[in-house]
């Protein structure tokens, strides 16, 4: 039977056929938590300080790879609060430092014996200064994996959103989002955080007149 170069193209499964697209999931609290004792239990201490930073920081993978140990330090003491410069927007950002997750990098700097000139996460391949942010994907996936969830619905961009989402779900304030992400519009941020019409009817609602 004859088939045009038309019908051709048109018996071919689409692109996206079988995959997850768009926005990649934020963690629950209980998945966070789950990454973090497995985390510990098996006294991966990079890794840790890695996850609880890629947690507090909400930095993009390109920003925090790139983090050394004096955007985070002054001296030897761990900084409360930390600001870089953005790779993409070249705007800083400020993030917290929390207890926990200091606790996780002092582990982390006393282990590898880190300099303040040192980057936070050297690599392990030769050639390369820092960690990739296909070796930081990589590394992500694997702790996503071993919680027992689909890894191709995560990425690092769930680490990212994790906090701003839980701020947003219980605040519902997207200018402070937007700063704590480091967005320069606040359309980005309401993107980012997959806000649609059922969340404005929800705030609508718990608006009496």
């Amino acid at each position: 039977m004859f088939t045009s170069n038309i019908d051709k193209h048109l018996l071919k499964e689409p692109w996206n056929k079988g995959k997850l697209i768009g926005q990649k999931a934020p963690l629950k609290v209980s998945e966070v938590w789950a990454i973090r004792v497995r985390l510990q239990l098996t006294h991966r201490i990079r890794e840790l300080a890695m996850f609880n930073l890629a947690i507090d920081s909400k930095l993009r993978a390109c920003d925090l790879v790139k983090l050394k140990v004096r955007d985070i330090c002054h001296g030897t003491q761990l900084l409360h609060r930390a600001t870089v410069m953005q790779q993409k927007t070249h705007q800083p950002v400020q993030f917290e430092i929390t207890p926990l997750t200091r606790l996780a990098i002092e582990s982390w700097l006393t282990k590898a014996n880190l300099r303040s000139d040192n980057y936070l996460f050297p690599s392990r391949v030769q050639n390369s200064p820092h960690i990739t942010t296909r070796q930081y994907a990589r590394i992500v996936h694997q702790w996503i994996s071993d919680i027992g969830l689909d890894a191709s619905a995560y990425g690092t961009h769930s680490l990212r959103r994790t906090k701003a989402s839980l701020i947003y779900k219980r605040t519902k304030n997207l200018r402070a989002v937007q700063i704590l992400l480091g967005h320069t519009k606040l359309e980005s941020t309401v993107r980012y955080l997959g806000i649609d019409v059922d969340d404005a009817l929800e705030i609508s609602e718990q608006t009496e007149i």
